[in-house]
C-alpha cells in the first residue's frame, strides 16, 4: 500500500513541474490564459529583470569600449529602473527573428522601432514611443551642387543602394516617376548601408538611401550631410509585447508619457542624434620649439612602464582630446586620455578626478598594459596596434576581428591589411552576426582611422622631436 502511494507521488511530478514553470516571470512563458494576466508586470518585478529583445545597430544596441551603448538600449534601461529589476539584453539576427523570440517567450519586450502592421495585431501589442520612420535620400550640402529638394530631380541621377528595401523603394519610385533614376545596386557584401552615407560625406558617390534615423546619427560624424529628403511613405512604429503581458505595456505606455521630457530621456536623444561625435584637432604647441604639449613631461613619465615611446603616448592623447583635460566624448568618456566611467574606476582614478590630467595618463598606462597582456600571442612590432584598436573600440571587437580573419585565411596577428580590414567589416551584418563573432554591431572605420591616424602622427613626432 505504501508502495502504490509512493509511485502515485512520482507519477505526479511531472504534472508539479508544468506547474511550477507556468506560474515563472512572464518572460518565461509563451501564453497564459485566464484571469492571471493582471500579474504579468508584477512577475516581472518578483523575477527582479527585464529582458528586451532587440536588434544589433547604430542606433539600437552595441557595444563600445566594453560598455553597452545605443539609443533603443538606453531607453529600456531607464524604463527598467523604472520598474525597479535590471536589464538584460538579447539581440536577434533579423525583424522576423525578434517577434518570433518573443512569442516564444525569450524575453519579455521588443526594444526596437519595430514597424506597426496590422498582421501582427493579434498576437503582438505595441506600446511606448510611437515614431515615424521612412526613407531619406542622403547628400551633401555645401558643394558646387544644391541639394536636391524634389523626388522628381533624381532622375538621372547616379543612386547607390544595398540589395534590399532601399532598392525596392527605388525601383517602385523609379516606375512612379516614369523611369530615369540610375540604380546602382551595390552588391560588394564588404560595403554596408553606412559605408555608403561615409562615401557621400566624402564626395566618393553623390546619393544614397537609408531610414532617417540612420541618416540622423550620421549628421553627427558628418555635419556636410543632407537628409531633408523623403522619398517613402510613413511607417509607424514602436515597441512590442505579448498580448499576455498588457500591464507590462500599459507600464511602457505611462513611462513614455511621463518621461519624454526628463533629463535622462533627453540626454539620450541628444548623444545619439545631436552631439558632434567628431573631435576638432588643431595644434597646441608648434613641434619646432621641441614640445609636443603641455603634458610631455607625463607621457615620458608613464609611457616607460608599458615600453612605449612617449612619443606614441603622446599621439594616442592628441587623438582622444586634442589635448584638453575637460573634455567629454558624446559616449561619456573623460579627460586627457578619455577613459570610460568604468574603465577609470578599474584602473584606480579616485572620484571626481577623471579631468586630472595625471591622473588619466596613469590609468591610462595601467589599462594599456592590462589589454597588451591580453594580446601577448601577437608579435611585438603588432601588438601596439591591437592594442591601439582595443582602446577605441575595446577588445571584444578586436578579438571578433580576428577571428574573422583567420576564418577568411587573413593573419589574424597582423593588423595592416589583415585585421584592420575585418574591424571595418563589423558594421555589416553579413559579418558581425557571424557565428565567430560576439560582440555585435560596431562601427569599424572609427577605429581603423584611430590606429591609421596615431601611428602617422607618430612617426611626424619622431622626425620632428627628439627622444
Amino acid at each position: 500500500m505504501k508502495r502504490n502511494r509512493l509511485s502515485a507521488s512520482l507519477s505526479l511530478l511531472p504534472l508539479l513541474v508544468l506547474l511550477l514553470s507556468q506560474l515563472a516571470a512572464c518572460h518565461s512563458r509563451s501564453s497564459h490564459e485566464g484571469g492571471g494576466e493582471e500579474d504579468d508586470l508584477q512577475q516581472i518585478k518578483d523575477s527582479g529583470e527585464l529582458v528586451v529583445l532587440t536588434l544589433y545597430s547604430s542606433t539600437s544596441y552595441f557595444i563600445y569600449r566594453g560598455q553597452e551603448m545605443g539609443f533603443q538600449y538606453e531607453l529600456s534601461d531607464q524604463f527598467a529602473k523604472s520598474l525597479g529589476v535590471k536589464l538584460r539584453v538579447k539581440t536577434a539576427r533579423s525583424v522576423s527573428e525578434l517577434k518570433r523570440k518573443l512569442l516564444d517567450g525569450e524575453g519579455d519586450l521588443i526594444a526596437y522601432t519595430l514597424p506597426i502592421s496590422k498582421e501582427w495585431k493579434d498576437s503582438l501589442v505595441y506600446c511606448g514611443e510611437e515614431v515615424i520612420t521612412h526613407q531619406v535620400i542622403v547628400q551633401r550640402k555645401g558643394g558646387k551642387n544644391k541639394p536636391l529638394k524634389d523626388v522628381t530631380e533624381l532622375v538621372g541621377k547616379d543612386v547607390y543602394v544595398k540589395p534590399g528595401k532601399y532598392h525596392r523603394r527605388l525601383l517602385n519610385l523609379d516606375k512612379e516617376l516614369g523611369g530615369g533614376i540610375r540604380i546602382q545596386a551595390v552588391s560588394n557584401d564588404s560595403i554596408s548601408a553606412e559605408d555608403l552615407i561615409t562615401q557621400v560625406a566624402k564626395g566618393e558617390i553623390p546619393y544614397t538611401v537609408c531610414d532617417n534615423d540612420v541618416a540622423r546619427l550620421n549628421t553627427t560624424y558628418y555635419p556636410n550631410l543632407d537628409i531633408s529628403l523623403v522619398i517613402s511613405f510613413d511607417q509607424r512604429a514602436a515597441w512590442a509585447v505579448r498580448k499576455d503581458c498588457p500591464r507590462l505595456a500599459e507600464a511602457a505606455n505611462e513611462w513614455h508619457r511621463q518621461n519624454m521630457t526628463s533629463p535622462a530621456y533627453t540626454a539620450s536623444m541628444k548623444r545619439y542624434f545631436e552631439i558632434s561625435k567628431a573631435m576638432p584637432h588643431s595644434p597646441i604647441l608648434s613641434l619646432r620649439e621641441g614640445k609636443i604639449s603641455h603634458y610631455d613631461p607625463l607621457f615620458k613619465k608613464y609611457a616607460p612602464q608599458i615600453d612605449w615611446d612617449w612619443r606614441l603616448l603622446a599621439s594616442l592623447a592628441y587623438t582622444e582630446s586634442n589635448f584638453d583635460t575637460t573634455a567629454v566624448s558624446w559616449a561619456g568618456a573623460k579627460g586627457l586620455m578619455q577613459l570610460m566611467p568604468a574603465t577609470a574606476r578599474a584602473m584606480g582614478v579616485p572620484a571626481g578626478m577623471e579631468q586630472n590630467a595625471e591622473e588619466s595618463v596613469k590609468a591610462a598606462v595601467k589599462y594599456i598594459g592590462t589589454m597588451s597582456r591580453s594580446f601577448a600571442k601577437v608579435p611585438p612590432e603588432e601588438r601596439v596596434h591591437f592594442v591601439l584598436a582595443s582602446y577605441n573600440s575595446g577588445i571584444g571587437h578586436v578579438l571578433d576581428a580576428m577571428a574573422l580573419a583567420e576564418k577568411y585565411g587573413k593573419e589574424k596577428y597582423v593588423w595592416r591589411d589583415h585585421v584592420e580590414n575585418y574591424i571595418l567589416l563589423k558594421s555589416n551584418e553579413e559579418y558581425f552576426t557571424d557565428p565567430v563573432c560576439k560582440n555585435g554591431y560596431f562601427r569599424g572605420i572609427e577605429t581603423y582611422n584611430f590606429v591609421r591616424e596615431i601611428m602617422s602622427r607618430f612617426e611626424l613626432y619622431k622626425s620632428k622631436i627628439k627622444q
